[in-house]
Parts: structure tokens; C-alpha cells; sequence
């Protein structure tokens, strides 16, 4: 009997305690499928890089600014914007990066500037008046960012439809806590440079790095259960792909014995034992199973349970 495929979605090295089960279709595939209909997948479990590019400019933070007189100002005060906003406008062109926006403030010669920002899908519209600083340049007192990037674990390939699912969890902003709203990002190649094994109050590490890193796809959205997208690099794929699975439904699931796959060195993807305990077969968000990591190899490697690393990206005040 052909053996089905479980999609657990994993954080960097398919290591994660809760896991999803089809709790969430990919958009992508709903719209040619119907629910009734079988779904085969490639497992790849392979660490790869992501770059993700912000909708707007996302505003993280808030600094007093030193101004020429030697006063400190907040040219925020009474604007309404709030750490998580995304700023989509100023004057009514558009922004998609920091640069972009540091352009438009610092040319606006101290004249109040119009801004345009989303929160919770609601857009808003306010006013700034920015600040000459002691280095000559103009001013809002906003941070802000436009990308985030960071390493995690490929889980699947669709070949029917060339699209793949990552990670199996959001990627939130580092300073929001906010799921990253995204317009568009890469899927790329990455290399593991160590592994930090976890121990007793401390979670274990995985660190890697993307520079340089050969595109696999691209990202078309970040969503609260993994981030989603479709594969331009077929030759890629087809180098690292496992053998097709018939994914299993929740209801097919039983507790005991599993494998899973992930890559600890580089190239190098193999397979461990983990332990299924527990099904929430009613559950409506990604916790859809509790497990536990049995295979000694991977347990002396990691320690168990290793947490994505940390995301990073550029700020800009």
C-alpha cells in the first residue's frame, strides 16, 4: 500500500511541536480542486532562505529627533500612527521601500506631508510635519522597515500545480509581534552554518545564511499556517524532490510511530522517528497534533525541538 504523506509543517528543521494537517487549503490549489479530490506532494524538508518584501513600509518603532535649535521633537505626536501601521502613501505617491520614503520627507523642506497607512485593513489618512535634524536632513521620527529575511524548512513541492508550502507558521515582524504583510518575496537556496543543540531552559539554534542564494521560487503570501508560493526553478526541484505521497486527511492520522525528514548538514536531507501523541482533530488553528522526538541520532544533534532562527531586516528613522 502506497504510503500517505503527512504534511507537518515544521520550523526550520521540520522540528515543531504542533503541526497542521490540511487545516487550510493553499489558495492557490482551492481554486483548481475540490476538497473531495486527492492531493499528491514531493517532501523536500530542506533548510532555504526567504526574502520578504513588505506592502507599504511597515513602521516598528518611534525616537524623539534632535533638532538644529537643540530641542528634542516628535513629529509623530498627534498623527494617529502606531507601531505595526503600514505606511502606503505620502503626498499621494505610493511607497514600496524605506528609500523611497526618506526621498519624499527629506525633500518636503519642513512642509507638512500627507500620509496614507493601513491598520487592520482599515486605510487612514493623517499629516505630518517633518523636523530638520542636526545632520541636515529632514525627519518624522518613524522607524521603519520594508523586507525581512531568514532561514526555514521547505516541506512540500506540488508538482500538479508547480507551487510549494514553507515553514508552517507565519513570519511575524521581530518588533511588532504582527503577522508581515506582505507584496512579494523569493524563495532561495542556503547553506547551515552550525547548530546550536538546545538544552534544559534554553532552545537549541540552527544559523545559515542566504547570500548569494540561487532563487527556487517566489513567495506569494505569508499566512498564519506557512507561507505560500509557486516554483520558477523546476531544474532545482527536481534535484531535491522525495518520492510523490498522497496526502493524508486529518482523520487518517493515528498516534504511534512517524518519520520525518529535515536537513542538519548541508545537502543533506535524512529521515528521523518521532513519536505521534496526541490528535486534535477539532482543532481550528495550526495545532492539529502533539509529538515527540525519539530518534537518538537527532536528539544528540539537536537537542530536540530547534526554533527557527531569528529574522532580520534593515531599520530606517
Amino acid at each position: 500500500m502506497k504510503k500517505k504523506f503527512i504534511p507537518i509543517f515544521l520550523l526550520v528543521i521540520c522540528l515543531f511541536m504542533y503541526v497542521n494537517v490540511l487545516g487550510i487549503e493553499n489558495k492557490l490549489y482551492s481554486q483548481t480542486v475540490n476538497a473531495s479530490t486527492k492531493r499528491y506532494v514531493n517532501p523536500i524538508g530542506r533548510t532555504v532562505g526567504l526574502k520578504l518584501y513588505t506592502n507599504g513600509v511597515l513602521v516598528v518603532g518611534m525616537s524623539e529627533i534632535d533638532g538644529q535649535d537643540g530641542n528634542k521633537y516628535m513629529p509623530y505626536n498627534g498623527s494617529g500612527i502606531k507601531e505595526g501601521d503600514m505606511i502606503k502613501e505620502i503626498n499621494g505617491k505610493e511607497i514600496s521601500n524605506t528609500q523611497e520614503l526618506i526621498n519624499i520627507v527629506n525633500s518636503s523642506n519642513g512642509n507638512e506631508i500627507s500620509i496614507k497607512y493601513e491598520r487592520n485593513g482599515e486605510l487612514i489618512y493623517t499629516s505630518i510635519i517633518p523636523v530638520k535634524g542636526k545632520d541636515e536632513n529632514y525627519m518624522i521620527g518613524l522607524w521603519v522597515r520594508d523586507a525581512a529575511a531568514g532561514i526555514g524548512t521547505l516541506t512540500y513541492y506540488e508538482e500538479a500545480t508547480k507551487t510549494f508550502a514553507a515553514l508552517g507558521h507565519g513570519i511575524t515582524d521581530v518588533d511588532t509581534g504582527n503577522l508581515l504583510n506582505i507584496s512579494n518575496g523569493e524563495l532561495v537556496t542556503s547553506q547551515i552554518v552550525s547548530i546550536v543543540k538546545g538544552v534544559k531552559g534554553r532552545a537549541g539554534e540552527i544559523r545559515g545564511i542566504i547570500d548569494n542564494g540561487q532563487k527556487i521560487g517566489e513567495i506569494e503570501s505569508n499566512t498564519s499556517i506557512g507561507v505560500y508560493g509557486i516554483v520558477t526553478n523546476l531544474d532545482f526541484i527536481n534535484s531535491i524532490k522525495q518520492e510523490e505521497l498522497e496526502v493524508a486527511k486529518r482523520n487518517e492520522i493515528k498516534t504511534g510511530e512517524a518519520t520525518i525528514i529535515c536537513e542538519l548538514e548541508n545537502d543533506k536531507v535524512e529521515r528521523y522517528q518521532i513519536n505521534i501523541k496526541k490528535i486534535y482533530k477539532n482543532s481550528k488553528d495550526n495545532k492539529s497534533m502533539l509529538i515527540e522526538i525519539t530518534d537518538e541520532k537527532l536528539l544528540s544533534k539537536t537537542g530536540g525541538i530547534i526554533p527557527r532562527n531569528e529574522w532580520y531586516s534593515n531599520c530606517t528613522k
